[in-house]
């Protein structure tokens, strides 16, 4: 009787130490969250190069975002964009690197790719890093120009509005 207490203990203490072996050494799961806000900027073009048929754009956007979301994430952060446009082979394609940046001045990077009409191109995103809160941020999806309007200066966009939507992760 009192070797099958004994076992019955050890049995229990080992139980406890798997137990929290596995709560020590087990990942903390990340949980995708949704994402989906909209970035309204002013942009100044500058031509690069290129002729009639081909031409190439750089060009930079600054503004704000909207949270689309109860929860508020990217809500009025600045923003800050750098990009690359080309029209080769009729593709209108653009490639940027925005910074959004919070009220607290961390930083979230993202790399959009995309293409379509001028007026109204389509694409993806992705998060490439963030700092402070923001760090170890990593995410993906979505970007869909819905507006802008008339330039009011030559080389220049202003109410360039558009909307992004995807799922993100933050370490725990």
């Amino acid at each position: 009787m009192v070797k099958r207490k004994e076992r019955q203990v050890h049995v229990a203490m080992w139980s406890l130490v798997g137990i929290f072996v596995l709560v020590i050494f087990v990942p903390v799961a990340q949980a995708e969250e949704p994402i989906d806000f909209t970035q309204y900027a002013s942009c100044r073009f500058t031509q690069t190069g290129g002729d009639k048929e081909s031409i190439f754009v750089n060009f930079e956007c600054t503004g704000i975002t909207r949270s689309n979301q109860k929860n508020k994430v990217f809500e009025k952060m600045s923003l800050r964009e750098m990009g690359f446009f080309d029209n080769v082979e009729a593709q209108n394609t653009a490639y940027s690197y925005t910074e959004y940046t919070d009220g607290d001045g961390d930083l979230v990077v993202m790399k959009f790719i995309e293409s379509g009409p001028p007026e109204q191109p389509e694409g993806t995103w992705k998060i490439l890093y963030g700092t402070g809160k923001w760090k170890g941020i990593n995410g993906s999806g979505k970007h869909v120009h819905i507006s802008r309007g008339k330039p009011i200066k030559p080389d220049t966009v202003q109410g360039s509005v558009a909307r992004n939507t995807g799922t993100f992760e933050l370490p725990k």
